[in-house]
């Protein structure tokens, strides 16, 4: 009797990131039910696997943990074992699919053992060397279609793309009291606004989101600031000193689930290219995506990239961290145009 297939899917970092891999699971068990699928992930992004019944296992990869070569040198033997008993199959993996493209995701892959590897068509600092990448039919396309050709390489059908995401009863009812301590009353419709972006180049000035927060509560909309970390508490410290009326901020409040339901109850969600905007589009929470370095066909809000509002810069799409001129990127979008994209957003759902 053959054995079923044992396939590893690595796909580390960031929040955004992982989500676009998440179709990946999908079209793996839709194609090979009886497939184990195991998934390494860094320790931030792994509660979007969490509680996903197609994942059959997570590995957990603790990135500063193997910063220093004594490091590396004391937890990859560990680490190669805890892959490879992953597998389950003496024989290790049939598949490894490298979706990060970066030297620490291709030793993990090497680590694993598998027959064959496949990664997406840009890899860097010597991945390529370990997995095949795969240039695919939508190479030039969405990311999400990019991850997807890389499970089409190992005969996977793709019918529909589907985002795998499970929130559970407890973690809506812990968003609802959330929102209820914060403010939000019943019957009036919220906009989940994300200020925070690891770009420095991804992020909208915060006077802008002052302006744009009390022109939605003049409109009778409630706007709710989501986030973590200390970029994003700077941020809301500075949007709320320039504020008429102070806005309702849930940040560094939730976990990473609570979030996804605090979006779900949300009407429509706006920030930059970062990781609550794409955790919309997957949960199908109506999105408007800022962006300047990055474009909307690659990497907007997957399935709402008419919704993108463009800097309109010469050196759109530039892909760069922070600006060389100097200029800050995403101020050339005016209060107005995400107000009035809000508004059709809005008009249409």
């Amino acid at each position: 009797m053959k054995k079923p297939l044992s396939i590893l899917v690595v796909k580390l970092s960031a929040i955004g990131d992982v989500i676009h891999a998440l179709p990946v699971s999908y079209a793996i068990k839709e194609t090979y039910p009886d497939a184990r699928l195991v998934w390494a992930v860094e320790p931030t992004a792994r509660p979007l696997l969490e509680g996903n019944p197609l994942v059959d296992e997570i590995i957990t990869f603790e990135k500063k943990k193997f910063k220093s070569l004594g490091g590396f040198l004391k937890e990859f033997s560990p680490l190669r074992r805890r892959i490879r008993a992953a597998a389950v199959k003496p024989e290790g993996f049939d598949y490894a699919l490298d979706l990060q493209g970066l030297f620490k995701s291709a030793a993990i892959v090497w680590a694993s053992g598998a027959k064959k590897c496949y990664g997406s068509e840009y890899m860097r600092e010597l991945s390529d060397r370990v997995s095949t990448p795969v240039v695919g039919p939508n190479a030039n396309g969405h990311i999400v279609e990019r991850y997807l050709d890389v499970a089409r390489a190992i005969g996977c059908r793709v019918d529909e793309v589907v985002f795998p995401l499970t929130v559970s009863e407890r973690e809506e009812w812990s968003a609802m009291e959330l929102l209820r301590r914060a403010g939000a009353g019943e019957g009036k419709p919220l906009a989940i606004l994300a200020a925070g972006a690891n770009w420095p180049n991804k992020r909208w000035p915060a006077k802008k989101y002052a302006r744009l927060s009390d022109r939605l509560f003049e409109a009778g909309i409630i706007p709710v600031f989501v986030g973590g970390g200390a970029v994003d508490e700077n941020l809301r410290e500075e949007i709320n000193s320039c504020v008429a009326i102070p806005p309702l901020s849930l940040v560094n409040q939730t976990s990473l689930k609570e979030l996804a339901a605090v979006i779900r109850k949300g009407s429509v969600v706006l920030g930059g290219d970062t990781g609550p905007v794409h955790l919309a589009a997957a949960l199908k929470t109506p999105a408007v995506m800022l962006m300047g370095p990055t474009a909307p066909e690659r990497s907007g809000p997957y399935g709402m990239e008419k919704d993108c509002l463009l800097a309109g810069h010469p050196c759109a799409n530039c892909r760069k961290r922070a600006c060389p001129k100097g200029i800050d990127c995403l101020d050339a979008i005016s209060v107005d145009q995400a107000y009035d994209k809000l508004m059709e957003v809005l008009g249409r759902t």
